[in-house]
């Protein structure tokens, strides 16, 4: 048994132009300086995922495709995630969306966070993966880090492409609460699930 929660940095962008590793190794970072969770990166690049074309979710049937069964063995060993999101069109990527959809069992009642990213810091599409979430019985936390206006221009390589590091100070506050609230949650959610903490 594992005593501190497991927890995974899920990256959903792939584009080969995407922004979202400085986010990414700057909320590992942040999480892995805790010490009361192990995190891990798990980039959605590694995965190959099909558009889903199963018979049903997982849940019902088991999923034929070797890469969906891997992708649900990957997202079966964490405990809780903070994902990595970027805006498209006021929703989540249609890879993370994919990703979500892969998988059913293996995120129920376990929670996330998140840290997003462009102009309005990818609140929209936080707040449409709350709603998807909560279809695959997860828990949101309520705080979550967004990189937007003036901070995103500052660090984006097309405009300011200053290191994270320059706005760090107003990730911060928000970066402790999402993560107190990710492993309060992820606690709870072990406990119940009979994992001994």
């Amino acid at each position: 048994m594992h005593t501190r929660p497991r927890i995974a940095v899920v990256i959903g962008s792939t584009r080969p132009s995407r922004f979202a590793d400085g986010p990414a190794q700057w909320i590992l970072k942040q999480a892995q300086a805790r010490g009361d969770m192990d995190v891990d990166l798990v980039d959605l690049r590694d995965h190959p995922l099909p558009f889903f074309d199963e018979i049903a979710s997982n849940l019902w049937v088991p999923s034929q495709n070797p890469e969906a069964v891997r992708w649900q063995e990957v997202v079966g060993r964490y405990d809780g995630y903070i994902f990595v999101v970027a805006e498209y069109n006021h929703s989540v990527t249609g890879v993370l969306k994919n990703a979500l959809d892969q998988a059913y069992k293996e995120w129920n009642r376990k929670p996330f966070t998140a840290i997003g990213y462009g102009g309005t810091g990818a609140v929209r599409a936080v707040e449409h993966l709350r709603l998807i979430g909560v279809e695959l019985q997860m828990v949101s936390t309520h705080a979550a880090v967004h990189i937007g206006g003036g901070d995103f221009m500052a660090v984006h390589p097309a405009f300011g492409n200053q290191p994270i590091e320059a706005i760090e100070a107003n990730l911060l506050p928000a970066a402790q609460t999402a993560l107190d609230e990710l492993v309060w949650w992820a606690k709870a959610t072990m406990a119940a699930r009979g994992i001994e903490t």
